[in-house]
């Protein structure tokens, strides 16, 4: 008797072992611009899923672009400390890795990322203080021009701060775009070029551009403790609610540009004054746009026929690849065991 106790005992052991190993998650590389293209990675133990409808959990991340070609576990929101990162008033870090401050004006666009096939602008918001010779600025929206398209996302205008009240609206082609406030609720583009998947049911969403780019992006207000620290004197009537962002990007060219963009190149030198509080970096006149969906700033390198032409190779070399179910996060497709 015993001995079929301990014989059942390892059964289920096995049983349970298959199961979890059945339900194990990992990550494809589709991306035929990275080291580990073709190549399936994955997942730890520690994050075995991709997806997690807690928000507060990390999930499976693959970097399709490392040489090492690992698995790792991480949030699904931005970190404002991370390389691509543009948060607080603004604050960015480069994809060099330095820190630096661009202020920009209020209620004008400027130029992020510009490539040939990728244009990404951020409208600036904000106020000036009494006797302060510049304005406070925060990322307020920002506008993609990829494959022909027009999107945008933006935080709304809003008096005072509610988490329960969705702050995030977006726009596709002209037209205002809504996505389902469940978590997880996903939305896509009718190429699938574009996916916007929401990590909580409010506030917070990943955006893939297939092929060049992730971005994970918060919407939060100006708290009242931001305001005594840094002495904002914001006013009353409007919380300034903008937006955390953390960039990925792929297959940059070596000519792209914009504020974020050029600590991509290969040869950029960063002139943010290493050893400095607080690094300012200029060229507001460089990085201006006309609108949120221009590409006209002086440094805009964004070419619609291009971006167009890459489309149509990119559908050509997705057209054989096996494992098309999903999309993890830009860096490949998610398969199961």
């Amino acid at each position: 008797m015993e001995i079929s106790k301990a014989l059942l005992l390892v059964l289920s052991l096995v049983a349970a072992t298959y199961f979890l190993q059945a339900k194990a998650a990992g990550v494809y590389c589709s991306n035929p611009y990275t080291r580990c293209y073709r190549q399936y990675i994955q997942c730890p133990e520690e994050c075995p899923s991709t997806t997690d409808m807690n928000s507060k959990n990390k999930v499976c991340y693959a970097d399709c672009d490392r040489p090492t070609c690992k698995s790792q576990c991480r949030m699904r929101k931005p970190n404002c400390n991370r390389p691509g990162s543009a948060c607080y008033d603004p604050r960015f870090i480069g994809g060099d890795g330095i820190v630096f401050y661009f202020h920009g004006k209020s209620n004008q666009e400027f130029s992020l990322v510009s490539d040939s096939d990728l244009q990404i602008n951020g409208r600036f918001i904000g106020h000036r203080p009494a006797g302060r010779a510049r304005d406070f600025t925060w990322i307020q929206a920002l506008g993609f021009l990829f494959n022909s398209h027009k999107f945008s996302l933006e935080a709304a205008k809003s008096a005072t701060w509610n988490e329960e009240i969705d702050h995030l609206k977006f726009t596709f082609g002209g037209q205002e775009l809504s996505v389902s406030e469940e978590t997880l609720s996903t939305w896509y583009s009718p190429n699938k070029d574009i996916k916007i998947e929401r990590v909580t049911k409010r506030n917070s969403v990943i955006v893939t551009i297939k092929d060049k780019a992730e971005i994970m992006v918060n919407v939060v207000p100006v708290t009242k403790e931001d305001d005594r620290i840094h002495s904002y004197k914001v006013p009353s009537d409007d919380c300034f609610a903008h937006l955390e962002v953390q960039f990925k990007f792929f297959n940059l060219s070596p000519n792209v540009d914009g504020i974020l963009g050029r600590t991509y190149k290969p040869d950029f030198q960063n002139p943010a004054k290493p050893g400095v509080a607080m690094p300012v970096v200029g060229g507001e006149d460089s990085f201006k746009t006309s609108s949120l969906l221009s590409n006209d700033c002086k440094t805009c390198i964004f070419s619609e026929s291009q971006a167009e032409i890459d489309s149509v190779k990119s559908e050509i070399e997705y057209a054989a690849l096996d494992c098309t179910r999903g999309a993890s996060s830009g860096y490949g497709i998610v398969c199961r065991k």
